[in-house]
């Protein structure tokens, strides 16, 4: 981990993995599990991007043909990236959950195995990983933060901290945008379930998965929420001060930390940056949007 700014914040940089995310780890546990049968029926995915990217790498290196379905408006560097990977691209719908359906239609019809993006067992325990290796580097963290989608990351990282220390806080962070977690969380109604919006397109998710919101409920501490404006001031702050360009999903755990969501004084904190994968056209955009962010927290 990366010490931030020598106070006790410091930094799971998952944007450095080979595929640009944590992804790489659940799909990699999962597709190396799967049986000889399950392998030659190929792989089907449905993801916002970055899980693509971690099926088709983890597909290539087992000699299995992979297929994703990706939104529309995945930005183009991630198509990319899973192109190159090797994986069969298909751009179909607005949101990660219509492209699901999509999936699971195909899979129905061909019987293909899927790999979930986050509700699945393995694929939970892959990015568990992470908070074994936080943990042999820092045991006496005292807080994690880290970003929610569909709950795969936080569910993996709360099993394995809480195992390892019950007494090691895990706060959850999603985007004001995308939020279904948190309402249901703290026992808030959806305005709408219908719609969803934020430029964290990596945790752009309608519903928490049905195997992940029970651990969710179980381990997690907390869960705040932060704003476009706030993300992209996080994503800005990593461009200038550690000089990383991260994404919006990425930067969401460090947004809260940077806006203070929970008092966390004197505490020793771990934050997960989930990955990096975006395009640089977008940079005027994000610092934009992060001095509106900090003209409203100073003018507050």
């Amino acid at each position: 981990m990366k010490l931030l700014n020598k106070r006790k914040r410091f930094l799971k940089l998952e944007n450095l993995q080979k595929t640009g995310s944590f992804k790489l780890r659940g799909a990699m546990n999962k597709i190396l599990s799967l049986s000889d049968q399950e392998a030659k029926n190929g792989i089907l995915a449905a993801s916002a991007g970055n899980h693509a990217q971690g099926v088709a790498l983890a597909a290539s290196l087992r000699g299995i043909n992979s297929k994703v379905y990706m939104p529309k408006h995945t930005p183009l560097s991630k198509v990319a990236a899973t192109s190159g990977y090797g994986a069969e691209i298909v751009l179909s719908g607005e949101t990660y959950d219509e492209s699901y359906q999509r999936a699971i239609e195909e899979m129905n019809q061909n019987g293909s195995t899927f790999v979930h993006a986050f509700d699945d067992e393995k694929v939970i325990a892959g990015q568990g990983t992470i908070a074994l290796e936080m943990l042999q580097q820092k045991s006496q963290l005292d807080v994690i933060f880290v970003p929610i989608g569909g709950g795969g990351l936080i569910s993996g990282i709360a099993l394995g901290v809480k195992a390892f220390n019950p007494s090691i806080k895990v706060f959850g962070v999603q985007a004001s945008g995308a939020s279904a977690t948190y309402h249901k969380f703290t026992d808030q109604k959806m305005k709408s379930s219908l719609s969803v919006n934020t430029l964290a397109d990596g945790i752009l998710v309608k519903e928490p998965g049905i195997n992940t919101y029970p651990i969710i409920k179980k381990y997690i501490d907390d869960i705040v929420t932060v704003s476009d404006e706030e993300i992209a001031h996080a994503i800005m702050f990593m461009l200038e001060r550690e000089k990383m360009l991260v994404e919006g999903a990425g930067a969401a755990a460090l947004a809260a930390i940077l806006y203070k969501k929970i008092p966390i004084d004197q505490k020793k904190v771990g934050c997960i940056i989930s990955g990096g994968n975006v395009d640089p056209i977008k940079i005027q955009t994000f610092k934009e949007m992060s001095n509106k962010a900090m003209n409203l927290y100073y003018a507050g």
